[in-house]
């Protein structure tokens, strides 16, 4: 795991459910440390299509979206090895081998948007636009037997369109999305039933669009905190119940009645919507992307309790996805600028697909492993899920780290093994019996500070360490004092504590006399 070092230059002293599991211990997902995930992908299985949902159960990953076939780590796509999927399939979560449990899922849409697992972990409840599911007939939502890959007989209520979020308590499941009946009766956009499929009082009418150009309200993520009976929803939308009472995008229902607890007013500016949300047991947190000039596609957190905000970056880059993790937010999105955010990035052009932020203070941490934005809405990763201490990612990706994958990644806590690369290094002699050796700082995908070893003549002379960034290697220098008049030979090679880059050079250098 990559510890977190605190940051000693002046540019950074300035300075998740519908799709993502969250079987993770009560209380705020905070640790001493802030160690994060290695960037170092493990070899993962692919799709050829978009994964839009990933949920754990069991020792099992499940992963839904719209595709027809998984292929080996490394395929091409037609390059062999294919089996056939329909939108759906499970690996197992260590190794990451496929599993035979595959029902096909198909009609509608044909795609899977939402999946999650009851708290036992013997359900898998998914959510999409489907008409069949394995070998019978499912309106948009179904449920899963972990126990032997069947689906369950009790869970098959008519729900009238798409399902994109979900959530489950030990009594109830709630779904989201932009139907508008649900067994029949009146559920506009959220809805709660029993594991029976018998549907329950909640009630609570979302209307409005908070997207100009999308003109269809909709709940795009829910999250349940039991204990507090409250229930969050995200999503495009204005209204609920009636009222506008500032809602936007946002706002904390009775889990009994619907009944409007939080507002969260201010939160979400005009033209932005909701993506992703998920809590812990005692903080909630969420993804947002907006369309047009001043809207929020960032990341906030809040309390639980009272509905109070903890933080809220000013990243630019619409986020898709959140995973609280010891003390880490891991999120996906496609941010370009997070100039305004502690130990961001300013805009220069690129687009950074994956972050990890301290959730006690925003921080952007040193870990950029990156994809592509990939096919569909070209928006790059569109879930996670923690899964046995390895984190895995779907989304509409081809490559990751630069290197061809297909819809699905992971990345562990070990063993890092990407080392940085090597800087090229110049010499000379500025006075007598002086050499002055000079580099830009190099940097690595999952550490901050980075220690250079410098050779003299093959032999170790001395060690400097510097804290660096891919937006920012700042220029660094060594002068050697040495006999006037002589010759030497000076390499580098530079380490992250754990793998350490080939030497360079050598460069030869003659002090003056």
């Amino acid at each position: 795991m990559r510890q977190r070092s605190r940051p000693i230059h002046l540019f950074l002293a300035a300075a998740v459910l519908g799709t993502a599991s969250t079987a993770l211990a009560a209380g705020p997902a905070q640790a001493d440390g802030e160690a994060t995930l290695t960037a170092d992908p493990l070899s993962t299985w692919q799709t050829d299509g978009i994964v839009w949902s990933l949920a754990y159960a069991k020792g099992i990953v499940y992963v839904g979206g719209r595709f027809d076939h998984i292929r080996p780590p490394g395929a091409a796509p037609g390059g062999g090895g294919e089996l056939a999927r329909k939108n759906f399939a499970a690996f197992d979560a260590k190794t990451g081998q496929p599993l035979a449990c595959a029902p096909a899922f198909s009609g509608g849409e044909n795609t899977i948007r939402a999946m999650k697992a009851s708290p036992d972990g013997s359900l898998i409840y998914i959510g999409g636009s489907f008409g069949k599911a394995g070998p019978v007939g499912r309106s948009n939502t179904a449920s899963l037997n972990t126990a032997d890959c069947t689906i369950g007989d009790d869970w098959k209520p008519t729900v009238s369109s798409t399902v994109r979020a979900l959530d489950v308590t030990d009594d109830a499941v709630y779904i989201g999305g932009q139907f508008s009946t649900v067994q029949g009766q009146t559920r506009e956009r959220v809805a709660a039933l029993r594991p029976t499929g018998a549907l329950l009082p909640f009630k609570a009418t979302i209307r409005g669009s908070s997207i100009p150009n999308d003109p269809t309200p909709g709940v795009n993520a829910i999250t349940v905190a039991p204990k507090l009976n409250k229930v969050i929803i995200g999503g495009r939308f204005t209204s609920v119940n009636g009222s506008l009472l500032s809602v936007h995008a946002l706002a904390g229902l009775d889990a009994t009645t619907g009944k409007v607890v939080n507002t969260f007013t201010g939160w979400i500016p005009s033209r932005s919507a909701v993506k992703a949300l998920v809590n812990d047991g005692t903080n909630f947190y969420l993804g947002a992307e907006g369309t047009g000039g001043g809207v929020f596609d960032g990341r906030i957190a809040g309390r639980l309790s009272d509905g109070g905000q903890i933080w809220k970056d000013t990243c630019l880059g619409a986020t898709q996805a959140v995973l609280p993790y010891k003390g880490v937010l891991y999120s996906g999105s496609h941010a370009h600028n997070c100039s305004d955010t502690p130990g961001g990035f300013p805009d220069i052009g690129n687009r950074q697909h994956f972050l990890a932020q301290s959730i006690s203070d925003k921080t952007i941490l040193p870990w950029f492993p990156d994809t592509n934005d990939g096919i569909g809405e070209q928006i790059g990763p569109r879930a996670l899920t923690m899964a046995d201490g390895i984190l895995w990612a779907g989304g509409e990706f081809t490559t990751v780290n630069d290197a061809p994958q297909q819809g699905l990644t992971r990345f562990a806590a070990a063993p890092d093994t990407g080392a940085p690369q090597v800087p090229l290094m110049s010499g000379s002699s500025p006075s007598r019996g002086k050499i002055t050796l000079t580099w830009k700082a190099s940097w690595d995908r999952d550490n901050g500070a980075l220690t250079y070893k410098l050779y003299r003549d093959g032999v170790y002379l001395t060690s400097l360490t510097k804290d660096s960034r891919y937006w920012n290697r700042p220029d660094m220098s060594f002068t050697d004092t040495v006999q006037p008049g002589s010759a030497h030979r000076y390499s580098l090679e530079v380490t992250d504590g754990t793998n350490v880059s080939g030497r360079n050079g050598p460069v030869n250098v003659t002090a003056k006399n």
